[in-house]
């Protein structure tokens, strides 16, 4: 996973089959095709001292706290409590505006985190970017873990009322493709009472970019067809 000159007509086939996939799914389920039901959260990232993730505004944050507006859904739409992939998708308020981070439930070692996997509760997932950010160090994942509750519930109404009691608190990482996970960052997320279940965001990792920080271009290729597509039908 190196620089743009990787496999580019590969990639791009992809990302416009993907693109058409995402429209034939969008008829049926408009506005999401996939991640269709999910829960508004609200919250707080906290970054510990001397983290080097690579990326220059996880390594020096412009606070030490930030604002943060997050959704968490399960990918398909399958029933509780049956398994399902499950995303987290993240708004970091930065001095640019808005960043988008998305993470989904895989494994946490080498090869699977570049697994999806089904998971019944939020808390029970590690999840990671999948995609790797390109940074000057070389590709860097991200990944998150909940520190607690253990428990949360599975569905997703059940799941929203927990989270108007309690604080969710996860851990952030950052790794190389094949190395070892190490810490910078803390997520706390949580709801105001009474306030609307799901949100109608949608949440762009390609055109929010986290700051000084860059897709690798076959990350983009794959990546951004479906993207434009949904805002684009949903707008």
């Amino acid at each position: 996973m190196t620089g743009s000159s990787e496999h580019p007509t590969a990639a791009g086939v992809v990302g416009r089959l993907l693109a058409e996939g995402f429209g034939l799914l969008q008829r049926i389920r408009h506005p999401r095709p996939i991640h269709p039901h999910g829960v508004a959260l609200e919250g707080t990232v906290r970054f510990l001292t001397g983290s080097t993730t690579g990326l220059p505004v996880l390594d020096s944050p412009p606070a030490a706290e930030i604002t943060v507006s997050a959704r968490v859904s399960r990918s398909l739409g399958v029933p509780s409590p049956l398994p399902d992939v499950i995303g987290l998708a993240v708004r970091l308020a930065v001095p640019t505006g808005a960043a988008d981070v998305l993470f989904a439930s895989t494994g946490f070692g080498v090869p699977s985190r570049f697994w999806l996997a089904a998971q019944r509760s939020p808390s029970r997932a590690r999840f990671t970017t999948f995609f790797p950010y390109r940074s000057a160090g070389g590709p860097v994942l991200l990944a998150a873990r909940t520190i607690e509750p253990e428990d949360l519930p599975t569905g997703l109404p059940e799941l929203a009322a927990a989270l108007e009691r309690t604080t969710w608190r996860l851990r952030l990482y950052s790794a190389t493709i094949t190395g070892r996970w190490h810490p910078f960052a803390v997520l706390e997320l949580g709801r105001e009472a009474g306030s609307p279940v799901d949100t109608p965001d949608h949440y762009d990792p390609v055109r929010n970019l986290l700051p000084g920080s860059e897709w690798y271009a076959w990350a983009r290729r794959v990546r951004e067809p479906s993207y434009s597509k949904i805002q684009e039908s949903s707008s």
